[in-house]
């Protein structure tokens, strides 16, 4: 069976023919499985949503009750059977509910991958790797300069760094929803038992963390009055704030940002990040190439990304495969970066 003919790449998106649904797809449609709720993912507007609860409270939170005249919760390992395609969501560890989507039809398996992280996260689940005969995968960080140094020593990068300068704030730029609520858990957990300061951008994505049982420590909401006592203290926020007026009210702010792409200094450099920390919510270079190996695939399309290189690296290992390049797709974490 040639792959195209259980899923194929259309201007709308990825789309299953005997399903009849899409997967992640850019504009409204009928019918679509999300695989996460970043909003180059997850869109507003489609007929009916199947995926992970989390996902659907997350697109809740994002663009209201109305996201969708239909949704479908499906839990991690579920099958559900449409129109003889047998449609199955498995952990992807990007960020909390991300799933990556198998879809089994006639013998012939095929895994969309959505962004995934292979680095333990407790706020975002274990990667499953996923036997498939076509593995479409992601490659944001597609290029053999991406190789993320372990997260425990950037979080200590940054508590050291608050060690050495008690008067000055840190400003930690992170992507209101993962990002933000990974950062928050990794700091705690290495042992600082201040509390963390968070923008009002990033409130109601912690609280939908936090109502799924996440523990996340002692989090605050700064307070506008109150950014001048706040020397000392890691106020997490998004990126562009850091560009903003809010942010000159705090004590001499060390201006940190928390993003794979600082692996690229000049990115830092460009942004005026002082403290540039490497951490990622996509794998790098070495667990792209692993993944694809552990999967088994016979054939991989490559998407967002370095396509291009995991491509030719694919080849290089014996297995088929080409770029999607499909239009719309990206990384909004880098796009801030």
């Amino acid at each position: 069976m040639r792959p195209e003919e259980l899923i194929c790449p259309t201007p709308q998106g990825l789309y299953c023919p005997p399903a009849d649904v899409y997967i992640d797809p850019m504009r409204p449609v009928p019918r679509a499985l999300i695989t996460h709720g970043h909003s180059d993912h997850a869109r507003a507007g489609h007929g009916a949503v199947m995926a992970t609860a989390e996902t659907l409270g997350i697109m809740a939170v994002r663009y209201g009750d109305d996201f969708t005249e239909q949704r479908q919760p499906v839990a991690f390992g579920e099958t559900v059977n449409i129109n003889g395609v047998e449609i199955s969501f498995h952990p992807a560890g990007h960020v909390l509910g991300s799933a990556q989507i198998c879809l089994a039809w006639r013998g012939f398996r095929a895994v969309v991958s959505g962004d995934y992280k292979r680095l333990p996260d407790r706020t975002a689940g274990t990667f499953e790797v996923i036997r498939c005969n076509l593995f479409i995968s992601e490659a944001t960080f597609g290029l053999p300069v991406f190789r993320h140094p372990p997260t425990e020593h950037e979080v200590a990068k940054l508590l050291e760094s608050v060690a050495l300068f008690p008067e000055r704030a840190h400003l930690v730029g992170a992507y209101p929803l993962g990002k933000a609520q990974r950062l928050m858990a990794l700091i705690h957990d290495a042992g600082y038992d201040k509390p963390i300061y968070i923008h009002g951008a990033i409130a109601r994505l912690t609280e939908f963390y936090r109502s799924r049982h996440i523990a996340l420590g002692d989090i605050r909401l700064v307070a506008l009055d109150d950014r001048k006592n706040l020397g000392g203290a890691i106020v997490i926020c998004p990126p562009s704030a850091m560009q903003e007026a809010w942010s000159r009210k705090f004590p001499d702010p060390v201006t940190a940002f928390a993003s794979g792409w600082m692996r690229v200094r000049a990115r830092a450099k460009q942004k005026g990040v002082e403290l540039p920390l490497v951490v990622s919510d996509h794998a790098d270079w070495d667990d792209l190439g692993r993944t694809i190996r552990e999967t088994g695939a016979e054939e991989v399309w490559v998407t967002h990304g370095a396509e291009e290189a995991l491509v030719h690296w694919c080849e290089t290992q014996g297995i088929r495969a080409r770029p999607l390049r499909l239009i719309g797709y990206g990384d909004e974490e880098g796009e801030a970066a």
